[in-house]
Protein backbone atom coordinates (compact mmCIF):
# COMPACT_ATOMS: atom_id res chain seq x y z
CA UNK A 1 0.00 0.00 0.00
CA UNK A 2 1.52 3.21 -1.14
CA UNK A 3 1.12 6.59 0.88
CA UNK A 4 -1.90 7.64 -1.48
CA UNK A 5 -3.80 5.13 -0.27
CA UNK A 6 -3.52 5.92 3.47
CA UNK A 7 -3.91 9.78 2.51
CA UNK A 8 -7.47 8.52 1.44
CA UNK A 9 -8.11 7.37 4.56
CA UNK A 10 -6.74 9.39 6.88
CA UNK A 11 -6.19 13.23 7.31
CA UNK A 12 -2.80 14.16 8.46
CA UNK A 13 -2.87 14.49 12.44
CA UNK A 14 -6.59 15.06 11.96
CA UNK A 15 -8.06 11.23 12.25
CA UNK A 16 -9.66 9.19 10.24
CA UNK A 17 -11.08 10.76 7.10
CA UNK A 18 -14.97 10.63 7.26
CA UNK A 19 -15.55 8.69 4.37
CA UNK A 20 -13.26 6.11 6.12
CA UNK A 21 -15.47 6.20 8.93
CA UNK A 22 -18.30 5.63 6.80
CA UNK A 23 -16.94 2.75 5.09
CA UNK A 24 -15.93 1.50 8.74
CA UNK A 25 -19.37 2.37 10.39
CA UNK A 26 -21.00 0.39 7.46
CA UNK A 27 -18.81 -2.65 7.72
CA UNK A 28 -19.60 -2.99 11.49
CA UNK A 29 -23.12 -3.29 10.68
CA UNK A 30 -23.01 -5.61 7.75
CA UNK A 31 -20.48 -7.71 9.64
CA UNK A 32 -22.79 -7.96 12.80
CA UNK A 33 -26.16 -8.42 10.62
CA UNK A 34 -24.87 -11.38 9.12
CA UNK A 35 -25.31 -12.80 12.78
CA UNK A 36 -28.89 -12.52 12.77
CA UNK A 37 -30.01 -13.06 9.38
CA UNK A 38 -31.15 -16.85 9.80
CA UNK A 39 -32.65 -16.15 13.00
CA UNK A 40 -36.60 -15.39 12.00
CA UNK A 41 -35.74 -17.54 9.04
CA UNK A 42 -35.37 -20.23 10.76
CA UNK A 43 -38.65 -21.89 9.59
CA UNK A 44 -37.49 -22.15 6.21
CA UNK A 45 -34.27 -23.13 6.19
CA UNK A 46 -34.65 -25.89 8.43
CA UNK A 47 -36.74 -28.29 6.23
CA UNK A 48 -35.07 -26.72 3.14
CA UNK A 49 -31.84 -28.23 4.85
CA UNK A 50 -32.92 -31.17 6.11
CA UNK A 51 -33.10 -30.17 9.85
CA UNK A 52 -35.36 -31.21 12.53
CA UNK A 53 -37.70 -28.95 13.58
CA UNK A 54 -36.31 -29.48 17.60
CA UNK A 55 -32.56 -28.91 16.65
CA UNK A 56 -33.95 -25.42 13.95
CA UNK A 57 -32.74 -23.50 16.98
CA UNK A 58 -28.78 -24.81 16.10
CA UNK A 59 -29.00 -22.95 12.87
CA UNK A 60 -29.02 -19.57 15.37
CA UNK A 61 -26.69 -21.48 17.90
CA UNK A 62 -23.72 -22.44 15.30
CA UNK A 63 -23.02 -18.69 14.68
CA UNK A 64 -23.03 -17.37 17.88
CA UNK A 65 -20.86 -19.91 18.69
CA UNK A 66 -18.52 -19.18 15.98
CA UNK A 67 -18.91 -15.43 17.24
CA UNK A 68 -17.73 -16.74 20.64
CA UNK A 69 -14.97 -18.41 19.18
CA UNK A 70 -13.66 -15.53 16.70
CA UNK A 71 -13.80 -12.84 19.73
CA UNK A 72 -11.04 -14.41 21.81
CA UNK A 73 -9.05 -16.21 19.12
CA UNK A 74 -9.44 -13.52 15.96
CA UNK A 75 -9.54 -10.06 17.86
CA UNK A 76 -6.74 -10.78 19.86
CA UNK A 77 -4.84 -11.26 16.71
CA UNK A 78 -5.42 -7.25 16.53
CA UNK A 79 -2.25 -6.87 19.15
CA UNK A 80 -0.11 -8.51 16.60
CA UNK A 81 -0.52 -8.39 13.50
CA UNK A 82 -1.20 -5.62 10.72
CA UNK A 83 -5.16 -4.26 11.28
CA UNK A 84 -5.50 -3.83 7.54
CA UNK A 85 -4.45 -7.38 6.54
CA UNK A 86 -6.19 -8.95 9.18
CA UNK A 87 -9.66 -7.50 8.20
CA UNK A 88 -9.30 -7.81 4.92
CA UNK A 89 -8.92 -11.80 5.09
CA UNK A 90 -11.49 -12.05 7.69
CA UNK A 91 -13.64 -10.31 4.87
CA UNK A 92 -12.56 -12.31 2.10
CA UNK A 93 -13.40 -15.58 4.55
CA UNK A 94 -16.58 -13.70 5.04
CA UNK A 95 -17.87 -13.62 1.25
CA UNK A 96 -16.89 -17.63 1.11
CA UNK A 97 -19.05 -18.36 3.89
CA UNK A 98 -21.75 -16.86 2.49
CA UNK A 99 -22.16 -17.91 -0.64
CA UNK A 100 -21.45 -21.36 0.72
CA UNK A 101 -24.72 -20.70 3.09
CA UNK A 102 -26.60 -19.20 -0.19
CA UNK A 103 -26.07 -22.89 -1.98
CA UNK A 104 -26.13 -25.51 0.27
CA UNK A 105 -28.08 -28.37 0.28
CA UNK A 106 -27.56 -29.73 2.93
CA UNK A 107 -26.96 -28.84 6.77
CA UNK A 108 -23.40 -30.03 7.31
CA UNK A 109 -22.52 -27.26 4.68
CA UNK A 110 -24.80 -24.71 6.56
CA UNK A 111 -23.37 -25.17 9.60
CA UNK A 112 -19.56 -25.14 9.02
CA UNK A 113 -20.11 -21.55 6.82
CA UNK A 114 -22.51 -20.58 9.67
CA UNK A 115 -19.73 -21.19 11.84
CA UNK A 116 -16.89 -19.55 9.81
CA UNK A 117 -19.38 -16.34 9.26
CA UNK A 118 -19.63 -15.87 13.08
CA UNK A 119 -15.68 -16.35 13.55
CA UNK A 120 -15.03 -13.96 10.39
CA UNK A 121 -17.85 -11.35 11.59
CA UNK A 122 -15.71 -10.66 14.40
CA UNK A 123 -13.73 -8.55 12.50
CA UNK A 124 -15.65 -5.61 12.98
CA UNK A 125 -14.77 -5.72 17.31
CA UNK A 126 -11.00 -5.41 15.04
CA UNK A 127 -12.21 -2.09 13.65
CA UNK A 128 -13.95 -0.28 16.86
CA UNK A 129 -10.30 -0.09 18.79
CA UNK A 130 -8.95 0.95 14.96
CA UNK A 131 -10.77 3.89 15.03
CA UNK A 132 -10.16 5.13 18.21
CA UNK A 133 -6.17 4.45 17.78
CA UNK A 134 -6.84 6.69 14.72
CA UNK A 135 -8.45 9.77 16.33
CA UNK A 136 -6.95 12.27 19.14
CA UNK A 137 -7.93 11.01 22.33
CA UNK A 138 -10.29 13.58 23.14
CA UNK A 139 -12.45 12.81 20.38
CA UNK A 140 -12.77 9.07 20.75
CA UNK A 141 -15.81 8.66 21.96
CA UNK A 142 -17.39 10.15 19.65
CA UNK A 143 -15.97 8.02 16.82
CA UNK A 144 -16.38 5.14 18.45
CA UNK A 145 -19.89 6.53 18.91
CA UNK A 146 -20.08 6.69 15.20
CA UNK A 147 -19.32 3.29 14.23
CA UNK A 148 -21.41 1.48 17.45
CA UNK A 149 -24.17 3.54 15.99
CA UNK A 150 -23.58 1.37 12.45
CA UNK A 151 -23.30 -1.76 14.57
CA UNK A 152 -26.50 -1.84 16.64
CA UNK A 153 -28.43 -0.68 13.45
CA UNK A 154 -27.16 -3.83 11.52
CA UNK A 155 -28.30 -5.80 14.71
CA UNK A 156 -31.68 -4.17 14.38
CA UNK A 157 -32.37 -3.98 11.19
CA UNK A 158 -31.05 -7.45 10.14
CA UNK A 159 -34.15 -9.09 11.46
CA UNK A 160 -36.87 -7.42 9.43
CA UNK A 161 -34.40 -7.21 6.20
CA UNK A 162 -34.16 -10.57 6.10
CA UNK A 163 -38.12 -10.91 6.66
CA UNK A 164 -38.77 -8.74 3.74
CA UNK A 165 -36.28 -10.27 1.55
CA UNK A 166 -37.07 -13.72 2.32
CA UNK A 167 -40.77 -12.90 1.38
CA UNK A 168 -39.53 -11.17 -2.56
CA UNK A 169 -37.21 -13.93 -3.18
CA UNK A 170 -36.62 -16.57 -0.67
CA UNK A 171 -34.68 -17.24 2.19
CA UNK A 172 -30.85 -18.13 0.05
CA UNK A 173 -31.35 -14.35 -1.00
CA UNK A 174 -30.12 -12.89 1.95
CA UNK A 175 -26.73 -14.37 2.07
CA UNK A 176 -26.28 -13.37 -2.00
CA UNK A 177 -26.93 -10.17 -1.30
CA UNK A 178 -24.53 -9.67 1.99
CA UNK A 179 -21.89 -11.64 -0.16
CA UNK A 180 -22.06 -8.77 -2.66
CA UNK A 181 -21.95 -6.04 0.30
CA UNK A 182 -18.97 -7.68 2.15
CA UNK A 183 -17.06 -7.34 -1.13
CA UNK A 184 -17.90 -3.78 -2.00
CA UNK A 185 -16.56 -3.06 1.61
CA UNK A 186 -13.72 -4.84 1.00
CA UNK A 187 -12.80 -3.15 -2.22
CA UNK A 188 -12.84 0.19 -0.33
CA UNK A 189 -11.24 -0.94 2.82
CA UNK A 190 -8.53 -2.46 0.92
CA UNK A 191 -8.11 1.38 -0.65
CA UNK A 192 -8.86 3.41 2.32
CA UNK A 193 -7.68 1.71 5.50
CA UNK A 194 -4.72 2.47 6.57
CA UNK A 195 -2.34 -0.25 7.60
CA UNK A 196 -1.41 -0.83 11.22
CA UNK A 197 0.64 -2.91 12.80
CA UNK A 198 0.94 -3.00 16.47
CA UNK A 199 4.38 -2.91 18.46
CA UNK A 200 3.87 -4.99 21.10
CA UNK A 201 5.29 -7.71 19.69
CA UNK A 202 5.22 -11.52 21.30
CA UNK A 203 3.75 -14.61 19.66
CA UNK A 204 -0.01 -15.38 19.38
CA UNK A 205 0.28 -17.77 22.27
CA UNK A 206 1.70 -15.28 24.56
CA UNK A 207 -1.10 -13.00 23.48
CA UNK A 208 -3.46 -15.29 24.24
CA UNK A 209 -2.32 -15.69 27.76
CA UNK A 210 -1.61 -12.46 28.62
CA UNK A 211 -5.57 -11.77 28.14
CA UNK A 212 -6.22 -13.68 31.65
CA UNK A 213 -3.43 -11.85 33.18
CA UNK A 214 -5.17 -8.88 31.82
CA UNK A 215 -8.53 -9.52 32.74
CA UNK A 216 -7.36 -10.67 36.28
CA UNK A 217 -5.06 -7.05 36.79
CA UNK A 218 -8.08 -4.76 35.30
CA UNK A 219 -10.18 -3.79 37.66
CA UNK A 220 -12.12 -1.03 35.46
CA UNK A 221 -12.25 -4.13 32.30
CA UNK A 222 -13.76 -6.26 34.37
CA UNK A 223 -16.63 -4.50 35.68
CA UNK A 224 -17.26 -2.10 32.33
CA UNK A 225 -17.62 -5.84 30.83
CA UNK A 226 -19.80 -7.06 33.73
CA UNK A 227 -22.22 -3.98 33.77
CA UNK A 228 -22.22 -4.46 29.54
CA UNK A 229 -22.97 -8.04 29.96
CA UNK A 230 -26.05 -7.43 32.08
CA UNK A 231 -26.98 -5.10 30.00
CA UNK A 232 -26.99 -7.06 26.70
CA UNK A 233 -28.30 -9.77 28.57
CA UNK A 234 -31.31 -7.76 29.16
CA UNK A 235 -31.30 -6.57 25.44
CA UNK A 236 -31.28 -10.08 24.19
CA UNK A 237 -34.02 -11.31 26.75
CA UNK A 238 -36.27 -8.53 25.36
CA UNK A 239 -35.48 -9.06 21.90
CA UNK A 240 -35.92 -13.46 21.99
CA UNK A 241 -38.99 -12.72 24.25
CA UNK A 242 -41.02 -10.20 22.45
CA UNK A 243 -41.69 -11.01 18.52
CA UNK A 244 -43.38 -14.56 20.56
CA UNK A 245 -45.31 -11.69 22.92
CA UNK A 246 -46.02 -9.29 19.71
CA UNK A 247 -47.64 -12.13 17.58
CA UNK A 248 -50.09 -13.90 20.82
CA UNK A 249 -50.71 -10.64 22.44
CA UNK A 250 -51.16 -8.23 19.40
CA UNK A 251 -51.49 -10.34 16.63
CA UNK A 252 -48.91 -9.24 14.38
CA UNK A 253 -47.88 -11.02 11.78
CA UNK A 254 -44.05 -11.53 10.50
CA UNK A 255 -44.29 -8.55 8.89
CA UNK A 256 -46.03 -6.53 11.77
CA UNK A 257 -42.99 -7.93 13.90
CA UNK A 258 -40.12 -6.69 11.29
CA UNK A 259 -42.03 -3.18 11.44
CA UNK A 260 -41.80 -3.17 14.94
CA UNK A 261 -38.19 -4.33 15.12
CA UNK A 262 -37.29 -1.91 12.46
CA UNK A 263 -38.66 1.27 14.77
CA UNK A 264 -36.82 -0.51 17.62
CA UNK A 265 -33.73 0.41 15.23
CA UNK A 266 -34.26 3.76 16.20
CA UNK A 267 -32.69 3.48 19.31
CA UNK A 268 -29.21 3.42 17.45
CA UNK A 269 -29.10 6.89 16.85
CA UNK A 270 -27.95 7.67 20.65
CA UNK A 271 -24.63 6.41 19.99
CA UNK A 272 -23.46 9.30 18.50
CA UNK A 273 -24.72 11.53 21.47
CA UNK A 274 -23.50 8.87 24.14
CA UNK A 275 -19.79 9.47 22.47
CA UNK A 276 -19.89 12.64 22.92
CA UNK A 277 -21.41 12.93 26.52
CA UNK A 278 -18.35 10.11 27.15
CA UNK A 279 -15.57 12.94 25.43
CA UNK A 280 -17.18 15.74 27.83
CA UNK A 281 -16.21 13.68 30.84
CA UNK A 282 -19.79 12.85 31.85
CA UNK A 283 -18.86 9.16 32.18
CA UNK A 284 -20.41 8.21 35.57
CA UNK A 285 -23.93 10.13 34.53
CA UNK A 286 -24.08 8.61 31.32
CA UNK A 287 -23.64 5.24 32.45
CA UNK A 288 -25.74 5.33 35.88
CA UNK A 289 -28.35 7.00 33.72
CA UNK A 290 -28.65 3.86 31.13
CA UNK A 291 -28.40 1.59 33.49
CA UNK A 292 -31.49 2.99 34.84
CA UNK A 293 -32.80 3.63 32.14
CA UNK A 294 -32.90 -0.52 30.88
CA UNK A 295 -35.13 -1.17 34.69
CA UNK A 296 -37.89 1.71 33.81
CA UNK A 297 -38.56 1.09 30.33
CA UNK A 298 -38.58 -2.42 30.90
CA UNK A 299 -41.30 -1.90 34.26
CA UNK A 300 -44.33 -0.55 31.89
CA UNK A 301 -44.28 -3.25 29.30
CA UNK A 302 -46.29 -5.59 31.20
CA UNK A 303 -49.50 -3.73 31.11
CA UNK A 304 -49.01 -3.12 27.34
CA UNK A 305 -52.13 -3.94 25.59
CA UNK A 306 -54.23 -2.62 22.24
CA UNK A 307 -53.03 0.23 20.15
CA UNK A 308 -52.02 2.68 22.36
CA UNK A 309 -49.79 -0.07 24.03
CA UNK A 310 -48.02 -1.33 21.16
CA UNK A 311 -47.50 2.59 20.37
CA UNK A 312 -45.88 2.68 24.32
CA UNK A 313 -43.95 -0.52 23.37
CA UNK A 314 -42.56 0.92 20.88
CA UNK A 315 -41.21 3.90 22.78
CA UNK A 316 -40.05 2.10 25.34
CA UNK A 317 -38.20 -0.64 23.06
CA UNK A 318 -36.28 2.87 21.77
CA UNK A 319 -35.23 4.03 25.09
CA UNK A 320 -34.02 0.71 25.59
CA UNK A 321 -31.71 -0.03 22.77
CA UNK A 322 -30.38 3.61 23.31
CA UNK A 323 -29.83 2.99 27.00
CA UNK A 324 -27.56 -0.19 25.90
CA UNK A 325 -26.31 1.39 23.15
CA UNK A 326 -25.12 4.30 25.39
CA UNK A 327 -23.26 2.04 28.37
CA UNK A 328 -21.47 0.20 25.08
CA UNK A 329 -20.18 3.03 23.87
CA UNK A 330 -19.10 4.54 27.19
CA UNK A 331 -17.91 1.54 28.51
CA UNK A 332 -15.74 1.01 25.03
CA UNK A 333 -14.52 4.89 25.84
CA UNK A 334 -13.17 4.04 28.93
CA UNK A 335 -11.82 0.45 28.30
CA UNK A 336 -9.73 1.90 25.33
CA UNK A 337 -7.95 3.96 27.58
CA UNK A 338 -5.35 1.26 27.61
CA UNK A 339 -2.57 1.21 25.53
CA UNK A 340 -2.84 1.05 22.00
CA UNK A 341 -0.89 -2.04 21.84
CA UNK A 342 -2.98 -3.94 24.61
CA UNK A 343 -6.48 -2.53 22.86
CA UNK A 344 -7.12 -5.71 20.23
CA UNK A 345 -6.94 -7.85 23.75
CA UNK A 346 -8.65 -5.53 26.11
CA UNK A 347 -11.93 -5.48 23.09
CA UNK A 348 -11.96 -8.98 22.72
CA UNK A 349 -11.78 -9.86 26.64
CA UNK A 350 -14.40 -7.38 26.92
CA UNK A 351 -16.90 -8.63 24.05
CA UNK A 352 -16.18 -11.86 25.58
CA UNK A 353 -17.95 -11.05 28.11
CA UNK A 354 -20.52 -9.05 26.96
CA UNK A 355 -21.35 -12.10 24.47
CA UNK A 356 -21.98 -14.41 27.51
CA UNK A 357 -23.77 -11.96 29.16
CA UNK A 358 -26.07 -11.69 25.46
CA UNK A 359 -26.53 -15.73 25.11
CA UNK A 360 -27.63 -15.97 28.80
CA UNK A 361 -30.66 -12.85 27.81
CA UNK A 362 -31.41 -15.31 24.63
CA UNK A 363 -31.69 -18.73 26.99
CA UNK A 364 -33.94 -16.70 29.80
CA UNK A 365 -36.32 -14.86 26.99
CA UNK A 366 -37.60 -18.04 25.65
CA UNK A 367 -37.63 -19.69 29.36
CA UNK A 368 -38.88 -17.38 30.59
CA UNK A 369 -41.88 -16.61 28.65
CA UNK A 370 -42.69 -20.19 27.89
CA UNK A 371 -42.76 -20.72 32.43
CA UNK A 372 -44.55 -17.50 33.01
CA UNK A 373 -45.44 -15.28 30.51
CA UNK A 374 -44.90 -11.92 29.46
CA UNK A 375 -44.68 -10.30 32.99
CA UNK A 376 -41.80 -12.76 33.75
CA UNK A 377 -39.79 -12.02 31.52
CA UNK A 378 -40.27 -8.11 32.19
CA UNK A 379 -39.55 -8.74 35.58
CA UNK A 380 -36.25 -10.17 34.75
CA UNK A 381 -35.48 -7.26 32.23
CA UNK A 382 -36.04 -4.91 35.42
CA UNK A 383 -33.24 -7.44 37.52
CA UNK A 384 -31.55 -6.76 35.46
CA UNK A 385 -30.93 -3.21 34.85
CA UNK A 386 -31.03 -2.59 38.47
CA UNK A 387 -28.20 -5.11 39.19
CA UNK A 388 -26.05 -3.68 36.87
CA UNK A 389 -27.00 -0.13 38.84
CA UNK A 390 -26.48 -1.79 42.11
CA UNK A 391 -22.99 -2.94 41.05
CA UNK A 392 -22.22 0.22 39.73
CA UNK A 393 -22.87 2.42 42.80
CA UNK A 394 -20.54 0.03 44.63
CA UNK A 395 -17.66 0.93 42.11
CA UNK A 396 -15.42 3.48 44.04
CA UNK A 397 -14.13 6.90 42.62
CA UNK A 398 -10.77 5.79 41.75
CA UNK A 399 -11.85 2.80 39.60
CA UNK A 400 -14.10 6.31 37.67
Amino acid sequence: MDGSDVDCGVQGGEGPSPLLLGVITLACGVLVANLYYAQPLIAAIAPALGIRQELAGSIVSVTQIGYGTGLFFLVSLADLVDNRRLVLAALAATVLALVVQATSAGAPQFFLASFVVGVCSTAAQVLVPFVAHLVPPARSGRAVGNVMAGLLTGIMLARPLALFVSGLAGWRTIFWASSVLVVAIGVALARLMPPRKPGGGGNYGAVLISMVGLLRSSRVLRRRAIYQGLMFSAFNLFWTAAPIMLADRFGLSQHGIALFALAGAGGALAAPLAGRVADRGHIRVATAGAMAAVALAFLPMAWARGTTGLLAMVVLTVILDAAVQTNQVVSQRVIFAAPAHLRGRVNGIYMTILFAGGALGSLLGTASYQRGGWGTTVAIGVLMGAAALALYLTEKPRAR
